[in-house]
């Protein structure tokens, strides 16, 4: 089986912003508050006219001209996503839909806030399968439409946006620029974040969540590394769920990525779900912080307390 690598990236968001000030007129809280405690500034809104397929297809569109390449192109769509409101056509069809592919096997995948590094391994795996020869994996979340926003503690937490990545398989004899996943997750726990009810809405165990992620996580993202054959001094960049800069800070200190850029977009963007990391990851990119051929740890977290991390080559 040959290997597969990223080529390039994309995100997108709605160009609407909320400042905590703006949520200081819409509930109890201040700025101060939601610095202090999820250290988080602003986020994106999308409107009531703007579906999640729309923001995925955006951040879609710009991968996809990064790496100069057609619609037509691809031959697998992989969308992680956990608020498309239809069932059917889903959310990877409606995408293939409006940039005008040819004929693509198209699927979502929902493992909230871990969906897009499950969705990158799903697509490194059929590639090396031999399945499909090129991939676009994008991560996608419309929160705003999930979240009660007279709940102080949730409404600040979260955002909207999306990221996405075009795969291919690397020519005969080059090194893989994904390395091999490491994925899992506590299902006793899977109360702990939950979107459920009619209307849906979003709940989690802050405390909860916290303690998982600070304490049960550093060793798992340390062996994802140990498979990938590469150090965590080594790391060139660390891109972490986007949850909570509480959250981030201390994980990254734990996994001793000391040499490493953490990337902290929760800052701007609040939590986007599926769509933090390759949101985060795609800024990066783009602002030059690192370089191609770097090493980046890529780790997704949260929702039913699932987990999936890889090492990828920076495109």
């Amino acid at each position: 089986m040959t290997g597969t690598r990223v080529v390039a990236l994309g995100h997108y968001q709605p160009t609407k912003v909320l400042t905590n000030d703006d949520l200081a007129a819409m509930v109890d809280t201040t700025d101060e508050w939601i610095r202090s405690r999820v250290g988080i500034r602003t986020r994106h809104v999308a409107g009531p006219d703007e579906p999640v397929d729309e923001l995925a297809a955006h951040a879609a569109a710009k991968a996809l001209a990064s790496a100069g390449l057609a619609p037509a192109d691809i031959d697998l769509v992989l969308v992680a996503t956990s608020t498309a409101v239809d069932r059917s056509p889903n959310t990877a069809a409606r995408v293939a839909a409006r940039l005008g592919m040819g004929s693509p096997a198209v699927m979502d995948l929902n493992v909230v806030c871990a969906g897009f590094t499950h969705a990158l391994a799903t697509a490194d795996h059929t590639l090396r399968a031999g399945a499909a020869t090129r991939a676009l994996v994008v991560g996608a979340d419309k929160m705003a439409d999930i979240v009660d926003w007279t709940d102080r503690s949730i409404c600040v937490l979260v955002g909207d946006g999306a990221g996405a990545a075009v795969v291919e398989t690397v020519p005969e004899g080059q090194e893989p620029g994904i390395g091999p996943v490491l994925w899992g997750s506590v299902p006793e726990m899977g109360h702990a974040v939950r979107i459920e009810g009619t209307p849906p809405r979003f709940a989690q165990e802050g405390q909860t969540v916290y303690r998982w992620a600070t304490t049960q996580l550093p060793p798992i993202a340390r062996k994802v590394c140990e498979r990938a054959g590469v150090t965590p001094e080594e790391l060139a960049a660390v891109v972490l769920h986007q949850a909570n800069l509480r959250i981030i800070e201390p994980l990254a200190q734990k996994i001793g990525a000391v040499n490493a850029v953490v990337a902290r977009d929760v800052v701007e963007s609040g939590n986007t779900s599926a769509g933090s990391i390759p949101m985060a990851l795609s800024k990066l990119v783009e602002r030059g912080e690192i370089r191609s051929g770097d090493p980046v740890l890529l780790f997704g977290f949260g929702g039913n307390l699932s987990y999936a991390g890889q090492v990828i080559r920076c495109p």
